[in-house]
């Protein structure tokens, strides 16, 4: 009764990535280790970096690099990952005391079209697929993966219009973006 009436407030830019990735099961777990380099748009480091420092090229890393937990991105300051810009991370020049709440349609764009973003949702999606049942009980599933708790009546069957909308070959996928940028996941 008394975490009903706490406040919601949307994860933070850290914590977005690696929900997503968890509740597909593919986060990699590992503790410790050397910095890793995930996703990052083209160019975006060159534009910045000097061209005799080390830094000027962005090499991607590949394979459990890329789902490693964001604490640890190796972040270049002039150059932070966008996704953590955009979900408002703080840019580490200097100390923040209180980090910035927004929300703003560059994030939901971020959510359904970010590479780590779809490759989650196609393992959410092979996840679901896996999952004893017929459709409703998969989609009752992967909502509770993503949100800790069954769907209602309501959600479960919007859930079913949402697959029913799609074609067959990416129907899954779909309704899986769908459950990882939802406000409650």
């Amino acid at each position: 009764r008394l975490v009903a009436r706490q406040n919601r407030y949307r994860l933070h830019a850290e914590q977005i990535r690696d929900t997503a990735l968890y509740a597909a099961g593919i986060l990699e777990l590992q503790v410790g280790g050397p910095s890793v380099k995930p996703y990052q748009p083209p160019g975006v480091w060159e534009a910045v970096a000097m061209r005799e420092s080390n830094t000027h090229n962005y090499v991607q890393d590949q394979g459990d690099g890329l789902r490693r937990r964001r604490m640890y991105t190796f972040w270049n300051r002039s150059a932070p990952p966008a996704s953590m810009e955009i979900f408002d991370a703080p840019s580490r020049e200097t100390c923040a005391v209180r980090r910035e709440r927004t929300n703003t349609p560059l994030q939901a764009l971020v959510g359904l079209n970010d590479p780590t973003a779809l490759a989650a949702a196609d393992a959410l999606a092979a996840r679901m697929g896996a999952h004893e049942g017929g459709a409703d009980e998969r989609l009752a599933f992967g909502f509770r993966l993503c949100t800790s708790r069954p769907p209602n009546a309501r959600e479960l069957a919007m859930l079913r219009s949402a697959l029913q909308a799609e074609p067959a070959d990416v129907a899954w996928s779909r309704v899986a973006i769908v459950l990882l940028n939802l406000d409650e996941t």
